[in-house]
């Protein structure tokens, strides 16, 4: 499998990604840099997580417009997979590739531990490792991971199956007592409408490998890999 991850000025986790792209597939993604104009042949596109330009004006509104969205946003329209994790989500939720916003979270603090995910979906390129109502622990840092949209968009998409996973207790119970930053119906990652693109706060990269303390990140690298082979 051929991908690429885009490097925006900011960018912090886009080694992460390699690396869990590296351990599902034998093989490292190309490094782009924002500013390029074309990306290479790539059957996943990853937008990765970190503080593109400083989350200056809102987080990721600037790097949202940076000349390799334009091609970003082509590929996606053209069905190949793309991926935002963190700052990514909050760059495609910016450029519209996905729906909803990213505020500040809810306590005005800075999140960074361990949460559990409710997978709400297992039909699609990114899920198909999981089963439906699975619970995985996956790391999340980030202090503007609220997602919200108004009532009419959060009825459409729960109505159209573009929610992707929810904050949850260990149990799969959705409460608010799960939500780590005040998130809409506990959302941490949505589709769009086709489902071939995917915004979500934690990081299933930090989450492959024993060592790191959970192994539940790593079924979403082979389920693309998979997929992309079909």
């Amino acid at each position: 499998m051929k991908s690429a991850v885009i490097v925006f000025p900011g960018s912090n986790r886009e080694g992460d990604i390699a690396h869990a792209i590296r351990s599902a597939t034998g093989s490292s993604p190309a490094i782009v840099w924002h500013a390029e104009a074309t990306l290479p042949t790539a059957d996943l596109v990853v937008l990765p997580g970190g503080f593109s330009y400083g989350d200056y004006l809102r987080t990721g509104a600037i790097a949202a417009h940076s000349p390799i969205m334009r091609e970003v946003r082509a590929r996606a329209e053209a069905g190949v997979p793309v991926l935002g994790v963190c700052n990514g989500f909050q760059i495609l939720a910016e450029a519209r590739l996905v729906p909803g916003v990213l505020l500040p979270n809810a306590s005005l603090r800075f999140i960074c531990r361990d949460v559990h995910l409710r997978v709400e979906r297992a039909d699609t390129l990114f899920t198909s490792r999981y089963a439906r109502g699975e619970v995985m622990r996956v790391p999340c840092a980030h202090h503007d991971g609220n997602y919200f949209a108004d009532p009419a968009t959060l009825d459409r998409i729960e109505g159209e199956g573009q929610v992707a996973f929810r904050y949850c207790r260990p149990d799969g119970a959705v409460d608010a007592g799960a939500n780590p930053n005040g998130s809409a119906r506990n959302i941490a990652g949505v589709f769009n409408a086709r489902r071939n693109v995917l915004g979500m706060m934690p990081h299933p990269e930090n989450a492959i490998e024993a060592l790191l303390g959970s192994t539940d990140g790593r079924k979403l690298f082979e389920g693309l890999v998979e997929a992309v082979a079909r």
